[in-house]
């Protein structure tokens, strides 16, 4: 059996010009579930994601995974809030993970097909992905980012402007995922969406966590001032 991935932040800290504008952060993150990154508007949660990942250069501090390094990277994938589009069509776009890792080309298009109808887009395979609407968008970069079925997955608000329609078919395929082994980790603006989705929460505030634990603990009974604050809408300076 698979351990899951794990990963580990010591002392972790992110400045620029000068200010810390994460950390010193030093947190366990287990190798399932679907952890929620939450907190006001500059509290350092796209930050953390992509120091998480390993596009973020550190101050200071390390990050340890429970696999080698060069291991952990290439079981990631990442979404980010505005999806980048290949200049290519839809199908070109789903096929171009699995180019990278060599897939065989009848099997690339079993996969392709599979999930432009997991996604929804299986009339769209030919269309330039440029042209698709946000939620297209949006459900076209998670489908290529799932398609090599990614140990982690980090998303960065993947419902952000989207209909309702769009945010559900988004969940369900996040559900599916990581009912089928993908651990997430995600940042969201959306509190009903975290009560939906998430397993745990790590809730930040200027850089640092106050406050991290199970979804229904959070919100039912938060620690922190702070926490409560926010839960109730306040403005945290």
């Amino acid at each position: 059996m698979v351990t899951p991935m794990s990963i580990r932040l010591k002392n972790v800290t992110v400045k620029r010009r000068g200010k810390a504008i994460l950390g010193p952060i030093s947190l366990d993150i287990g190798g399932s579930g679907v952890t929620h990154v939450i907190g006001p508007n500059g509290a350092g949660k796209t930050t953390l994601l992509k120091v998480l990942h390993g596009v973020e250069r550190l101050s200071s501090g390390e990050i340890d995974w429970s696999q080698p390094a060069e291991v952990a990277r290439q079981s990631q994938a990442y979404v980010f809030q505005s999806p980048i589009m290949l200049r290519r069509t839809v199908r070109q776009n789903l096929a171009y993970p699995l180019q990278l890792l060599k897939t065989p080309k009848d099997e690339i298009a079993t996969q392709v097909l599979d999930w432009a109808k997991r996604i929804g887009l299986e009339d769209a395979l030919d269309r330039p992905a440029p042209r698709l609407s946000g939620g297209e968008k949006q459900k076209l970069a998670l489908g290529r980012a799932l398609i090599r079925r990614p140990e982690v997955l980090f998303l960065d608000e993947p419902c952000a402007n989207l209909d309702g329609r769009s945010t559900r078919d988004i969940e369900a395929l996040l559900l599916d995922a990581n009912a089928s082994g993908t651990r997430i980790i995600m940042t969201t603006h959306d509190l009903a969406q975290c009560r939906r989705l998430a397993s745990d929460v790590i809730f930040l505030l200027n850089g640092r966590v106050h406050e991290r634990g199970p979804v229904a603990g959070f919100f039912e009974n938060p620690e922190t001032e702070e926490a409560k604050s926010f839960l109730k809408g306040d403005i945290l300076l």
